[in-house]
């Protein structure tokens, strides 16, 4: 009974997991896609260090998406994990994962960080933001990143049907420092901290004599970093505390295959929320503000729309205007030439 019962709630999570991932995937590509085309076009925010942030973050968040569609949809055509079979796939997916989970966290991180200091009524703090600091820290965290990666992919092994680590030291490791620490309460707490520092600034940011552009963008910015954190808070406390359970039960199918069909489903639904995290920033921004929503109608409408509309219709119906002498013209000063 709870063998055919775990076969179905594993077909369930199987059909689930296929469908979440494919409507994130179109979602979260399109929304990322967005993001990156309104922060690099705008002038207002291309030499901005909390938008650089915004772009980077949407870049690693469309891979990790990206992977987690590859991971359900080869498990799909063939009815199983190719992991399970493949071991350098299930070495790739893990370093793509675990990579872009660290970037994409600590991204967010920098962005609560350079919000504070940028918003600070202290100076040498404000000197602190730069757009060179904030591509420094990138490339940092990148190269750690991938560092980072490598005892994964020595110890990563297929038994019993699970792709994981099975090396005690490294199941330490991910339980107690990985999951709890590196990707848990450590930038949950980071992002936490320094967003409601900078909302504190952002509220005495009135006082200080600075232009009503800058201002503007300052308020603008510390709260979609706010929105950001809470989103990030919300949707990835669950996956952390379930990949602790995991990797510290070691539940297999040879071992229990109810507990691991139900275990599989339930790490299916939090998975999705964690990957929703990494597809809906560009709409809760459109939810949330109306002057993001504004200034993406102004990127895809006035600049794109028109640019596109005005090269597919170059050759047609050209007129071409006849040449008119005039002593009298005047330049774009208004001085009479």
């Amino acid at each position: 009974m709870s063998t055919s019962t775990g076969l179905n709630i594993i077909h369930f999570t199987n059909k689930l997991s296929q469908y979440s991932s494919i409507t994130l995937f179109v979602v979260g590509t399109i929304g990322n896609l967005l993001n990156i085309l309104v922060f690099i076009s705008l002038k207002l925010f291309r030499n901005n260090q909390c938008a650089f942030y915004f772009t980077v973050e949407s870049i690693s968040n469309i891979f990790l998406i990206t992977n987690s569609l590859a991971i359900y949809l080869l498990a799909s055509m063939g009815n199983y994990d190719v992991a399970i079979l493949s071991i350098l796939w299930c070495k790739l997916r893990s370093i793509l994962f675990v990579s872009c989970t660290v970037i994409t966290l600590y991204t967010i991180c920098f962005s609560a960080i350079d919000q504070y200091l940028s918003t600070s009524h202290l100076f040498f703090l404000r000197q602190l933001s730069t757009i060179k600091l904030a591509r420094c820290l990138t490339i940092i965290i990148v190269i750690i990143s991938l560092l980072h990666t490598i005892p994964f992919v020595i110890l990563l092994d297929i038994q019993q049907g699970v792709c994981t680590v099975f090396h005690p030291q490294m199941v330490n490791y991910i339980s107690y420092i990985y999951y709890p620490v590196l990707i848990g309460f450590l930038p949950m707490t980071i992002t936490l901290i320094f967003s409601l520092l900078a909302y504190q600034n952002v509220r005495r940011i009135v006082r200080r004599q600075i232009p009503v552009v800058r201002r503007r963008l300052d308020q603008q910015l510390t709260a979609m970093v706010l929105i950001r954190i809470i989103i990030f808070l919300i949707l990835t406390l669950p996956f952390t505390c379930l990949q602790m359970y995991t990797y510290l039960t070691k539940i297999t199918p040879s071992s229990n295959s109810y507990a691991f069909a139900i275990e599989n489903l339930v790490s299916s639904i939090v998975t999705t929320l964690l990957n929703l995290n990494y597809a809906i920033s560009f709409y809760m921004f459109c939810i949330a503000f109306r002057r993001f929503r504004r200034q993406v109608k102004h990127v895809l409408i006035k600049k794109y729309w028109r640019r596109c509309k005005l090269w597919c219709f170059s050759g047609k119906n050209q007129v071409e205007p006849q040449p008119v002498m005039n002593i009298n013209s005047t330049d774009s000063s208004g001085i009479i030439e």
